[in-house]
């Protein structure tokens, strides 16, 4: 596989630079480029493009983070925050979009009831992605070598 458009969800959590890197490495083998999107999720009691001014704020924090982890990679990188009832469609749909070859999302190591969880995303995006999509899971906490 030698991705040349990829696709970098992210949320400020920490797994993010190493999913950015990653995808960055990737890239520049194939000539390509990535993408990293920020998706703000929207209440359903507000419009969709409502101004959303702490999301918006923390949005362009986390992909200006991007941008410079994208450039000590020296890696083509282009951000963009997207705002959306929900996460897991959007990313898709921002695939989609762009016609990506490679998803790569990061995921902390979460526990739910006691069991490592996935949550909600992941999965959609694992079911409903139209290209190769790789999870960057962080190692369990406690564990790393």
């Amino acid at each position: 596989m030698r991705p040349k458009k990829v696709l970098v969800p992210v949320n400020g959590s920490k797994v993010d630079e190493e999913a950015i890197r990653l995808s960055c490495r990737l890239a520049k083998k194939a000539g390509g480029k990535i993408y990293v999107a920020y998706v703000i999720q929207v209440d359903r009691t507000l419009p969709l493009d409502a101004e959303v001014r702490p999301e918006i704020e923390r949005a362009q924090q986390v992909l200006e983070q991007a941008e410079r982890i994208a450039e000590e990679e020296d890696c083509d990188v282009e951000t963009d925050p997207l705002q959306a009832r929900e996460i897991g469609p959007a990313v898709v749909d921002d695939a989609i979009e762009r016609g990506v070859d490679l998803i790569t999302i990061g995921i902390s190591y979460e526990r739910e009831f006691g069991e490592f969880s996935l949550g909600t995303i992941i999965p959609y995006v694992l079911k409903n992605a139209p290209c190769w999509v790789l999870i960057c899971r962080e190692p369990i906490p406690g564990e790393e070598r």
